[in-house]
């Protein structure tokens, strides 16, 4: 996903100035918990925050390098195989909404990362069969002008 560093504090800002209050651009990878998210009460969030889960980076690219965030090619792909392939036009919001809209319920700090969503191609939404992730794999993904990760996959300890 793409991710969104705020640089200067920011509340209730509107859209038309919402990308001056932005230090940078980065990769996030989204991770999910699938067995805590749909077996243990169907609560998206839960599943979000395990140790290591959501690495950001490998680097911050700053705004004046980044002319128009909603034109980024995104991908991702395990063992080799592309199971994800997008551009950030196709988001649902706007890193401008977004940040206009989270400006009104919570006040934006410097540092802050605001991570925008996936593009289409989630294991989980995969037909006739959902693909889930197993110890051992490597995936790697990453958003043009943004920089690449690559992360192996390991069990629960």
């Amino acid at each position: 996903e793409l991710g969104v560093v705020i640089g200067a504090p920011c509340k209730d800002v509107d859209e038309a100035r919402a990308l001056d209050y932005v230090a940078g651009y980065c990769v996030v990878n989204d991770v999910s918990e699938r067995e805590w998210q749909i077996e243990r009460g169907g609560q998206w969030d839960k599943g979000k925050g395990f140790d290591t889960f959501g690495p950001i980076g490998p680097w911050l690219v700053t705004r004046d390098e980044v002319p128009d965030p909603q034109r980024l090619d995104l991908w991702l792909e395990v063992d080799g195989h592309r199971y994800q392939n997008g551009n950030t036009r196709t988001m649902v919001f706007t890193v401008a909404q977004l940040i206009a809209y989270l400006s009104r319920c919570m006040s934006l700090q410097p540092g802050d990362v605001i991570s925008t969503g996936t593009p289409p191609g989630v294991g989980m939404g995969i037909k006739p069969a959902p693909v889930f992730l197993k110890a051992g794999q490597m995936v790697r993904l990453g958003i043009e002008g943004l920089g690449e990760q690559l992360q192996r996959t390991r069990g629960a300890e």
